[in-house]
């Protein structure tokens, strides 16, 4: 017992060092810089032009901003919390900045959705600019919620903190599970394993596997017993996937969060919207309306004035008063109804501990993408829980951490981890992916999987033409293609291999014929680790004239990072590795859990580039290489130097 409680200390430690690390970081972008050092940062946008205002639901004013200078790389990111500023004269201070959250970021636009239901009358005067602001508050909830889990040594909590940690079994209770036709025996597996555990139950799905599909299928086998479940993820993107396909199956689901942070699709699920579609919500409009003009004829009386009239003034503002008292009983009395309908209410991590949630429990918790949250936040819905699901894939991605001393000691290891080391009674694998061809399947099996994946049926037709092969690697060695390094972010690109993992690019949509997969809508995937050559790559792509096909594929052609590719698939991906030096320093390529992702988002044709003597002072690329030369197309780039 002493132990976990020493781990628990320990993870609360390395939180606090997060944290700091965090704030530090975001200081030195942000405090004591000016503007155009911000800019520089990525961290500020200026000057912008709003282009559009509307009213969104629960009267929340909605901003559409574009910035003039565009091509300058940033950090902001969907659901951000941001203040927006103006530089007029007599308008300095906290007056001139209001806060708000991004609802989506392009290029160069921004939406944002501002807190509060006013319209600051600066926003028509002086340039406007957007500054990120610093999420202190999860960081507090994530600090609270460790303290209670330290804290609870009885009750249901203090029993699920021993079962998770591994210093108590879970229980499972024999019960009579019915067979569901959609899924395979391993998804099934899956259910009997959710449906007997008393606690806690793991499902493990590897790429390709059918992961969301099965939680899906389990959260509607779980409301066959129960009234009402949690279902969370780290991400607002994940929550929302799992929400609209919900919403989508029929089952009635309530978005818990900020509307700014909610994909469009699924507004309608929000509690705003909910509240604007209820039948009584005309009432609460009719009754908020009356008591503002109470209130503004009782403010009319000036301080002058006799007894009569200081009476008539304060009958108008008591007025006032009752009315938004029963409007607000009235939006008391709609939240309830809402929630009473409610089967599944739906949260990040940290979104769980929402007000609206307050004082709720739940007989049942779902957490997908349990993978990718940090312990501290993975807690805070199973404070609300009697039995806990996690889904997951330990190894893929694991959470997104600043403080490289924190994530080495231990922060980078999540409580989906730990469980499915201390309890693998409660966990059960997928076993059978839909997504790629054996051959690229194979060697991420056997490196990750223990040679457990198997490639189902449909995959066998997934190619490009029969004479096209599925996996490929090409060696850059000794083509001169080196690495450098970039000036301003200091992370590392490779332009000439860049330029030529492009021109292979084309020559392949030339091969396979343009017409026939814009026919076909196969969608490809341009990635690197570097974000520096990410960069590149889009500059190449979409500032110059050299590869006018894949300008013309911009629909259906998505470059980026890693990260950014975590649970999608493309038909076509290309992996530029980048490092290529005499010293075969690879970098944080020796992070394989990254390149597992990298290497099984292809559908029909995998390709990598890289100098292979670099890559092969590491083990696991010497396999890989091994693997290519075993069962795919090993090909020296010299063979290309003529396209």
């Amino acid at each position: 017992m002493h132990n976990i409680q020493e781990e628990l200390n320990i993870s609360l430690k390395l939180l606090k060092q997060e944290w700091r690390e965090d704030l530090d970081q975001y200081k030195k972008k942000f405090l004591y810089t000016s503007i155009s050092d911000k800019k520089k940062q990525g961290v500020c946008w200026y000057p912008l032009q709003i282009k559009n205002t509307k009213i969104g639901f629960g009267d929340r004013m909605i901003l559409e901003m574009e910035r003039y200078d565009s091509n300058e790389s940033h950090v902001f990111q969907s659901g951000k919390s941001v203040s927006v500023f103006s530089n007029q004269e007599g308008y300095q201070g906290q007056d001139s900045r209001v806060s708000g959250v991004i609802n989506f970021v392009r290029k160069d636009s921004m939406t944002i959705t501002l807190q509060g239901d006013a319209f600051p009358e600066w926003l028509n005067d002086g340039k406007i600019g957007v500054d990120l602001l610093f999420d202190e508050a999860s960081y507090r909830e994530m600090e609270s919620t460790m303290k209670a889990v330290i804290k609870a040594d009885k009750g249901r909590l203090g029993a699920i903190k021993n079962i998770l940690l591994g210093a108590q079994a879970p229980s499972f209770s024999d019960r009579k599970y019915a067979l569901q036709e959609k899924l395979n025996p391993a998804q099934n597996q899956a259910l009997r394993l959710i449906d007997s555990a008393d606690d806690i139950a793991i499902i493990h799905g590897p790429p390709g596997t059918g992961k969301t599909t099965t939680l899906i299928a389990a959260i509607k086998y779980a409301l066959q017993s129960n009234k009402q479940i949690l279902v969370c993820a780290p991400s607002n993107a994940a929550v929302d996937l799992l929400v609209e396909k919900l919403s989508d199956d029929g089952v009635s689901t309530l978005r818990i969060g900020h509307p700014a942070r909610v994909d469009d699709k699924i507004l309608a699920q929000t509690l705003d919207a909910k509240i604007s579609l209820h039948d009584s919500y005309k009432d609460l409009k009719k009754l908020r309306k009356s008591a503002e003009e109470y209130r503004k004829l009782g403010k009319k009386y000036k301080r002058s004035f006799g007894h009569e009239e200081r009476m008539q003034r304060k009958r108008m503002l008591d007025e006032a008063s009752r009315i938004k008292d029963d409007a607000e009983n009235l939006e008391s009395y709609i939240i309830y109804d809402v929630f009473q309908s409610t089967q599944v209410f739906a949260s990040t991590l940290v979104g769980s501990s929402n007000q609206a949630l307050r004082g709720m429990n739940f007989p049942l918790v779902f957490i997908d993408e349990a993978g990718q949250g940090l312990e501290a936040a993975t807690w805070i819905p199973i404070l609300k829980a009697d039995k806990v699901v996690m889904a997951g894939d330990h190894c893929q991605l694991p959470p997104t951490i600043k403080s490289y001393e924190a994530a080495k000691a231990g922060l980078s290891e999540t409580l989906f981890e730990k469980v499915i080391k201390r309890q693998h009674q409660a966990s059960k694998m997928l076993t059978i992916q839909y997504r790629m061809p054996e051959k690229i399947m194979g060697f991420s099996s056997k490196m990750f999987y223990k040679n457990n994946l198997e490639a189902a049926e449909n995959t066998l037709s997934h190619f490009l033409s029969f004479e096209e092969p599925v996996l490929e690697f090409i060696d850059t060695a000794g083509s001169g293609y080196l690495e450098h390094q970039e000036k301003e972010s200091l992370s590392t690109l490779n332009a000439e291999e860049a330029k030529f993992t492009l021109r292979h690019l084309e020559n392949l949509l030339k091969r396979v014929g343009i017409a026939k997969i814009k026919t076909e809508k196969w969608n490809i995937g341009l990635i690197s680790p570097y974000r520096a050559q990410v960069r590149k790559f889009q500059e190449l792509i979409f500032d110059s004239y050299e590869y006018p096909n894949l300008r013309s594929f911009s629909d259906l052609l998505t470059v980026d990072s890693i990260d950014g590719f975590q649970g999608q698939e493309r038909d076509i991906i290309f992996i530029s590795l980048v490092r290529s030096n005499e010293k075969g320093e690879i970098g944080f390529l020796s992070d394989t859990r990254r390149m597992n992702v990298a290497l099984t988002r292809a559908k029909r044709k995998l390709v990598v580039i890289g100098d292979s003597s670099t890559l092969s002072s590491n083990d696991f690329y010497n396999s890989f290489l091994t693997y290519v030369e075993k069962h795919g197309e090993y090909k020296s780039v010299y063979e290309f130097m003529e396209e």
